[in-house]
This record gives structure tokens, C-alpha cells and sequence, in this order.
């Protein structure tokens, strides 16, 4: 028989020199990331049950695999992903199609090109996401709508 594997949830954000994938899959084993200068990027994954999880990108433009960093939290799987060139791309993918549905922007940690300084990059500096507390930083220390309205009073 054969097991089909799925696609987890996967969010992207960009700034000039990076590309940011969270991937939503709790409790995830056997975690393997691998990315070539091309823009070829590849996880899998197996879930909490044991369930495969699978996807491959050929992202927009070339990446400096080496410089790569992976952070696997409780709740999600961040890649960090170095652009060859510090420049903005128009969109993840090379391909002009629709991207699958599981694909989608992270607005959480969005940040448009001409907002983006030192101080707005995410994380914030390698002690941080390095950090041996999966529980704080798997979010990046962002808040979302919901508790930015609760932080605001509203």
C-alpha cells in the first residue's frame, strides 16, 4: 500500500537578502531541509501520527544554500533562506502560476521594501533563534491582530 504524504501549511515573508518559510507542523520528526544555489528548496517532515509531509520549491531567484538556517520549534518549522543578491522579489516562486494553496503569505512578519531597516529584520539576532525556549520564540516575538487589538484595549 502505498502512504501519500501532504503538505504542511507553509507561510513566507522576504526581506532584500532573505526569503522566511514557517512551516506549520507540531510535534514534526525527521525533519530534512535541503536547498541548492539554483533555488531547488525541499522538506519533509513526519508528523505527530507519523503521517508524511513533503513539498519542493524552485523558488524566484538563486540562494546561498550554506548560509541557511533552520530553526524547528513546537508548532513550526522557520527556514531562513539567503538570497545570492540583496534584491526584492516579485514574488516566492519562478513559476508565474498561482502558487498551490497550502503556500501563503506571512503578514506577521511581512515588511515591505521600503519599510525595511536593521531594526524591522527578523530574528533579531542569532542568540535569539538559537534560543533553547521553543515555547517563546517559535513566533518570531510577533504579535498577531488579535493580540495587537488586546494590547491596544479594543
Amino acid at each position: 500500500m502505498r502512504v501519500f504524504s501532504r503538505q504542511p501549511e507553509v507561510l513566507w515573508a522576504q526581506r532584500s537578502d532573505k526569503v522566511y518559510l514557517t512551516i506549520s507542523l507540531p510535534d514534526a520528526k525527521d525533519v530534512s531541509v535541503k536547498s541548492e544555489p539554483e533555488g531547488f528548496f525541499s522538506f519533509s517532515a513526519n508528523g505527530a501520527q507519523g503521517e508524511p509531509f513533503d513539498f519542493n520549491l524552485e523558488l524566484f531567484g538563486p540562494i546561498v544554500p550554506e548560509n541557511n538556517k533552520v530553526h524547528i520549534g513546537l508548532r513550526n518549522i522557520i527556514c531562513s533562506i539567503h538570497k545570492e543578491k540583496k534584491v526584492w522579489w516579485k514574488r516566492l516562486l519562478k513559476s508565474q502560476e498561482k502558487p498551490a494553496p497550502y503556500i501563503k503569505v506571512d503578514w506577521n512578519k511581512w515588511c515591505d521594501e521600503d519599510d525595511e531597516s536593521e531594526k524591522s529584520d527578523w530574528p533579531a539576532s542569532d542568540e535569539e533563534e538559537n534560543s533553547e525556549d521553543d515555547e517563546s520564540d517559535d513566533e518570531g516575538g510577533l504579535l498577531y491582530l488579535p493580540d495587537l487589538e488586546k494590547a491596544r484595549g479594543k
